[in-house]
């Protein structure tokens, strides 16, 4: 089944998410015509040149040869058309070569990417990371030589954090910096799952590395961020002799297969500095929280291709007699269940876009908002929405690739009909760039507790006024009703988050964001439902219908949610492994 990239379900998504009078002052020259032409250009080189790849890589992959890797077929000839088209430098400044254009509309050209073909995808996700960790903290001379070929697209970014031993627990990490006295570095070490660590598809690629110099102190105080290219930088910008770095191996995995998952060694690599030392965990954190929000897109963008696939399916298989009329066999999509569950795929995927496009506005407004307060309540939410954007969304992903799977019957579970690869792709999602766990007890432990509560506070606020407006429509107010109750579960379990810290928060922490998730994502069918009033257009009218069915089967499990949020760690605490070992 081919992709088609939903361009008309973005453009709604943008114009509803909110904030959209400070982000059209922000970006005077970018108005719904050119969101909707940019979309458009994007949308069709995804469907032309990425999707058709998408099984192939999945059959053939990358491949280890020779000490280096060699990229699916057909993917360093699409890199290129994806550089020459300008696709990666889309909301980088002008200054280093970028278009500046925004963050939320990058983020939905990047979900057609993802969708069309997420082995792929991941590259440039990986460099648009790096351009903003270097943005940030890199030296004169990384901005001047490195930061305009990464944001051309010309280099490639990856980021180099975990090893073997240490897994999520950087403060482990073992690669070191040993000063070579000419004011640079030689990396000693091993990294691993390094996604794209090595390829053929552009001439270098720029490693952001964690490491620590002899003298660092133990823990996650003694790390820095270094910069170690693949070939090395003359100061003129010229490329050199080879790096001592290299893939020692990649990895054969589930899902995937197209994108290079990387074991790197660095053996003595000439390493620059980034930022200051012993704050590289802090300077990496922006290229992580970068990488997360993409993620969070890859996971709207896979239960997008899985959705548009089962809903083929549906009307292409024909069994049984239809639930409304007299047809048999008819097509499955006129079963009931079937139809509950594809309006449930897309009413999930909607929900999903629109968190992590709100989040690419916030994004945008934490720069250029008018005012000060106004930048500083923007990166306050966007902070407090990011391990939702990433854990909630790739949760769903992961959830409505099932549900595809599913739809097709006996069928999906067969590889050739492609629902199996959706499905497969999508849950690395919510393993990569920090586990949903740790997004969890980020939400819970950070962003939460920050200012006491207020950035919830506030979001909750909000939200329980949009569900008034519901409540004032007709053919809306059992949505209405249903948010202001998962308002409610959502604020009681807050407040008692606030008020039990330690081993309790944590034991609560991932229900936790999945009640977060499944509130804002109602909130934002709500405000996507609402935006419809008025109109009899067939296409508008759905949205309201998947406001309808995602408040009758998600929000209507949110008081629930909320009890397993309190319930505390007292039976985690009292039961061993022994206890739990057949």
């Amino acid at each position: 089944m081919t992709y088609r990239a939903p361009v008309r379900d973005l453009v709604f998504a943008l114009r509803t998410v909110g904030h959209s009078d400070l982000l059209a002052r922000a970006f005077p020259d970018l108005d719904e015509d050119t969101v909707q032409a940019v979309l458009e250009a994007a949308g069709a080189f995804a469907e032309n040149e990425l999707a058709p790849l998408n099984r192939r890589g999945d059959a053939q992959g990358a491949r280890y040869e020779n000490g280096g890797v060699i990229a699916a077929p057909g993917f360093a000839e699409a890199y290129g058309h994806f550089v020459e088209q300008g696709w990666n430098s889309l909301s980088a400044d002008p200054a280093h070569g970028g278009q500046g254009l925004s963050k939320a509309l990058e983020l939905a050209v990047s979900e057609m990417v993802q969708a069309a073909n997420m082995a792929f995808g991941l590259c440039p996700m990986l460099t648009q990371a790096a351009i903003e960790a270097l943005a940030q903290h890199g030296t004169e001379r990384q901005k001047r030589l490195v930061l305009p070929k990464l944001v051309s697209g010309e280099w490639t970014g990856a980021m180099n954090l975990t090893e073997s031993q240490a897994g999520s627990d950087l403060a482990a990490l073992t690669t070191r910096a040993d000063p070579d006295g000419t004011g640079g570095y030689r990396l000693t070490g091993e990294k691993i799952f390094i996604t794209w660590g090595d390829h053929d598809v552009a001439d270098n690629i720029c490693h952001l590395v964690l490491a620590r110099t002899p003298d660092a102190p133990p823990g996650v105080k003694g790390i820095s961020l270094f910069l170690a290219t693949k070939r090395l930088v003359g100061d003129d910008g010229a490329l050199g002799a080879a790096n001592r770095l290299r893939a020692g191996s990649i990895e054969h995995k589930l899902g995937i297969h197209g994108s290079p998952t990387c074991v790197m060694l660095f053996e003595g690599a000439q390493a620059e500095l980034v930022g200051e030392l012993g704050q590289g965990l802090a300077h990496m954190f922006v290229m992580m929280n970068a990488a997360r929000l993409q993620v969070g897109v890859q996971g709207a963008a896979i239960a997008e291709r899985a959705f548009q696939q089962a809903l083929a399916f549906s009307q292409e298989r024909r069994q049984g007699r239809a639930a409304w009329s007299s047809e048999y066999p008819a097509a499955i999509y006129d079963h009931p269940d079937v139809r509950r569950t594809l309006m449930l795929m897309k009413a999930k995927t909607e929900a999903a876009r629109a968190i992590c496009l709100a989040t690419g506005v916030l994004a945008d407004l934490a720069r250029l908002a008018p005012t000060e307060d106004e930048r500083a309540q923007a990166k306050a939410r966007q902070e407090l929405l990011t391990p939702i954007a990433k854990g909630w969304s790739t949760e769903v992903g992961v959830e409505v690739a099932s549900l595809g799977v599913q739809v097709h019957g006996g069928m999906g579970f067969i590889e050739e009909t492609g629902a199996a690869q959706h499905y497969r792709d999508a849950r690395i999602a919510p393993i990569y760039e920090g586990t949903n766990g740790i997004q969890a007890i980020d939400l819970v432990g950070r962003k939460l507790r920050a200012a006491d509560g207020a950035a919830m506070a506030g979001l909750c606020a909000e939200m329980a006024l949009t569900a008034g407006r519901l409540g004032e429509s007709p053919d809306l107010a059992g949505v209405g009703v249903r948010l202001a109750a998962g308002v409610a579960a959502l604020e009681r379990a807050t407040a008692w988050l606030l008020a039990n810290g330690g081993a309790a928060s944590l034991a609560g922490a991932t229900p936790y964001l999945k009640l977060a998730g499944d509130v804002v994502g109602g909130w934002m069918l709500g405000r996507q439902a609402l935006a419809t009033a008025g109109s009899d257009d067939p296409w508008l009218a759905s949205k309201r219908a998947l406001a309808r069915v995602y408040a009758a089967q998600v929000l209507a499990q949110a008081p629930g949610l909320a009890e397993g949020v309190m319930d505390g760690e007292a039976d985690l605490v009292a039961t061993t492994a022994a206890q739990l070992a057949p």
